[in-house]
């Protein structure tokens, strides 16, 4: 199978050594015509990590094109931690949202050895701190001295978020930002309370990333990040269970020639938050993949870099 020979397993190690190893993300590395793999091994089950928009729509998007591929393909929402675990385990198949450099290393270090990556998917991921544009902060150095209009709190997502471990581990540290409250709840509550104050006119400071829906239905913007303790540029990468590439051959090159630039899947994470209100994200890609008709076809083929 072309994608499984084109990517080496991940062993165990330091930080610094999923760094190099996943540094650069090209997004048509890999790439190649499914059409004539065998399907092989029929049932699928994707992995999507909750509070993640970005990882419901990729996982439910290709839950769609495998289906009309020849896999029945289910997806299962768990958070990250138990996520990356069920898949190193062989009980999820694919997790399509895995962050690297950065974000998930940690993740990769402990259970990379069990699992291979399958293809860089979008090469513009970004861990972020962002604040309603009206607030005075314009650094994360800032909050150490402002944190008065912020109500000295920082939100935060899941406590088992990579993010939220860079959070902890560099952020706060590096910008001397302990006297701050870091509240670390969930996505859900991160959000609601960026609504709450945006209804309320009060300035608000939260852990988001890029790509996000929030940065076009509210008015905010990042803090700079001039120490890099955010870890700067990531790519986000598909991981199986070790051996899906010979399991189920012609999925796993699908994965691989999965490529989604900002636009498209911007549009389709407010389609599954806005229109579907996060009811119905298989409908939310039946309505995406009518907008985009020759998507799925130059998904098979690999010709989505072109």
């Amino acid at each position: 199978m072309a994608a499984a020979l084109l990517f080496t397993a991940c062993g165990g190690g330091s930080g610094e050594d999923v760094a190099s190893r996943f540094s650069s993300c090209s997004v048509t590395a890999g790439i190649a015509d499914a059409s004539a793999e065998p399907v092989g091994e029929p049932n699928i089950i994707i992995g999507a990590f909750v509070g993640w928009d970005e990882s419901t729509a990729a996982a439910h998007l290709m839950k769609n094109i495998l289906a009309t591929n020849g896999y029945d393909a289910q997806v299962k929402t768990l958070d990250v931690r138990a996520g990356f675990s069920a898949t190193a385990n062989g009980e999820i198949d694919v997790i399509p949202d895995v962050w690297l450099p950065t974000t998930h290393s940690s993740y990769i270090d402990r259970y990379g050895s069990r699992m291979d990556p399958l293809g860089c998917w979008y090469d513009n991921a970004q861990l972020t701190i962002a604040v309603n544009s009206s607030s005075p902060a314009r650094s994360i150095a800032d909050l150490a001295t402002m944190g008065g209009a912020y109500d000295n709190t920082l939100v935060g997502i899941e406590p088992g978020a990579g993010e939220t471990s860079v959070v902890i581990n560099r952020v706060i540290p590096e910008y001397g930002l302990a006297d701050l409250t870091f509240r670390s709840s969930s996505t859900a509550d991160m959000l609601g309370s960026l609504q709450q104050a945006t209804d309320d006119q009060r300035n608000i400071a939260v852990t988001l990333w890029r790509p996000h829906w929030a940065y076009t239905e509210f008015d905010i913007r990042d803090l700079e990040d001039p120490k890099g303790a955010m870890g700067g540029e990531e790519g986000i990468w598909n991981f199986a269970t070790k051996g899906f590439g010979d399991s189920a051959p012609k999925a796993a090159q699908m994965f691989t020639n999965l490529i989604l630039p900002d636009a498209g899947l911007a549009e389709l994470e407010y389609l599954m938050v806005q229109r579907y209100d996060r009811a119905d994200p298989d409908g939310a890609v039946v309505e995406w993949l009518s907008a985009h008709p020759d998507f799925a076809d130059r998904l098979v083929a690999g010709t989505l870099g072109e």
